[in-house]
């Protein structure tokens, strides 16, 4: 597949990396979850402070990963971090997750958003939602094999036009809608902890431009200012679009409405905007799954260039600078998941509760290999500073972030509990664990080979 000494090239520019970035941080979640948010926080003041705390330890933990891609530079992200701070073992049964869990997963979930507001537009069936995902998934997966720059031209076309529109409906509808109403206090059992874990989900993507560091130029240097220039442009989009939701129904609407930028276009536009919107969120669907295909094949990539029993996954073809293998691989996986996801009432739900626990858990070690790189370094009597960009603040930003993802964790799990979501999704969650944990023996049969 690839010839002798085919690798990846540094094609992506700061530009590239911060358009890859928003693209996988807004997606669905901001059409979907600020409704759930408004409903577990008490005034405007709180609903609007959930949000800014969001983009802060958003923020932190980008600090984190832009000194992690400065240690090491790689395509392959996380892999490669945990690789080289917690063992190969860690770095596999991550790989290996990825590639069955939380990539896919969330590519198939992306998906499922995709359908259910594209048969909005034209209906093909019964299972309408789950016949677009499976095109968009192919779709995609088909661009990103014609090459890299195919794919990055279109996330910045595609890009330019979804902040465009975001932009113009949260103008129009602070324009027409006036200033935030008041609301009345919080519902009973209103918590603005559970509201912070949909906030945080609604930020989740930005991780993914580690991937890129194989990728981009000078990245030693450059990976923090993608890093933190994408967080810091997502925040300042979600306050204005949440302003805008405010202004234009008040939160005592937001926490009734069960699409809630549906109900805000509707106040602005009427029944015929939502057309419009669910095309716009088709848009949004498409860049994040774009993006997250590009990334998530690279670390199959790295998997199979460190073990022989994965190989294939390993060729890296120098026409268009793509990991085929791994591509059409994270395909067909993501097409098993969107199958087994029509099968249950909430695909979208399905999706979340099986990636959750992992995507969580891994997070969680990836954030504390950095404090690892850190005593080493400091064992050693080498300088702490990371070549290119060190996280200021040290420990507290760390240390910030960590605790994040432990406080996430354990929310992904406690919520199988819920009467109302534990029965529904709670074998889809306990599936992802069983197919983490079969990374372990994978790992000692492939170490031996």
């Amino acid at each position: 597949m690839k010839p002798a000494g085919a690798a990846p090239q540094a094609l992506l520019s700061v530009a590239d990396g911060v358009f890859l970035t928003i693209g996988m941080v807004v997606g669905v979640g901001i059409f979907k979850l600020p409704s759930l948010v408004a409903a577990n926080t008490g005034g405007s003041g709180e609903f609007l402070l959930a949000w800014a705390l969001g983009g802060l330890a958003s923020l932190c933990g980008a600090l984190v990963y832009a000194e992690l891609a400065a240690r090491r530079p790689e395509t392959g992200g996380e892999y490669a971090f945990l690789a080289h701070g917690l063992g190969r073992g860690a770095a596999f049964v991550f790989a290996w997750s990825r590639l069955t869990v939380i990539q896919t997963g969330a590519i198939a979930a992306v998906a499922f958003a995709f359908g259910d507001y594209a048969s909005e537009i034209l209906r093909l069936g019964r299972h309408s939602a789950a016949l677009w995902a499976a095109l968009a998934v192919a779709a995609v997966t088909a661009l990103n094999l014609a090459g890299t720059r195919q794919s990055k031209a279109l996330q910045k076309l595609v890009q330019v036009a979804l902040l465009g529109a975001l932009a113009l409906l949260a103008v129009a509808a602070l324009a027409l809608g006036g200033a935030p109403h008041a609301a009345p206090r919080a519902p009973e059992g209103a918590s603005f902890g559970l509201a912070m874990i949909f906030v945080l989900f609604t930020y989740g993507g930005w991780n993914e431009a580690a991937y890129l560091a194989g990728e981009v130029r000078d990245a030693r240097r450059n990976m923090a200012r993608i890093l933190v220039s994408g967080i810091v442009l997502v925040t300042a989009l979600y306050l204005l679009v949440n302003l805008a939701y405010l202004a234009t129904l008040g939160l005592e609407d937001m926490r009734a409405s069960r699409a809630v930028a549906a109900d805000a276009v509707r106040r602005v536009a009427g029944d015929k905007g939502a057309v419009l919107l669910a095309c716009l969120v088709c848009v949004a669907a498409l860049t994040t799954m774009n993006a997250a295909v590009f990334t998530g094949a690279r670390t199959s990539w790295a998997l199979g260039r460190d073990y022989a029993l994965l190989a294939g996954l390993g060729a890296w073809r120098a026409s268009g600078s793509t990991p085929a293998n791994a591509l059409l691989l994270q395909g067909a996986v993501t097409l098993a998941l969107v199958a087994a996801g029509s099968a249950t009432p909430d695909g979208f739900g399905a999706m979340v509760a099986y990636t959750a626990p992992v995507f969580w858990t891994f997070f969680l070690l990836t954030g504390a290999t950095l404090l690892v790189f850190r005593f080493r370094a400091r064992d050693a009597g080498a300088p702490a500073q990371a070549p290119g960009f060190r996280v200021p603040l040290y420990p507290l930003v760390p240390a910030a972030f960590v605790a994040t993802c432990a406080l996430m964790l354990w929310s992904s799990v406690d919520y199988l509990r819920n009467p109302v979501y534990g029965p529904k999704f709670g074998l889809m969650a306990l599936a992802g664990i069983a197919v983490m944990a079969a990374g372990v023996p994978l790992y000692l049969f492939a170490r031996k080979r």
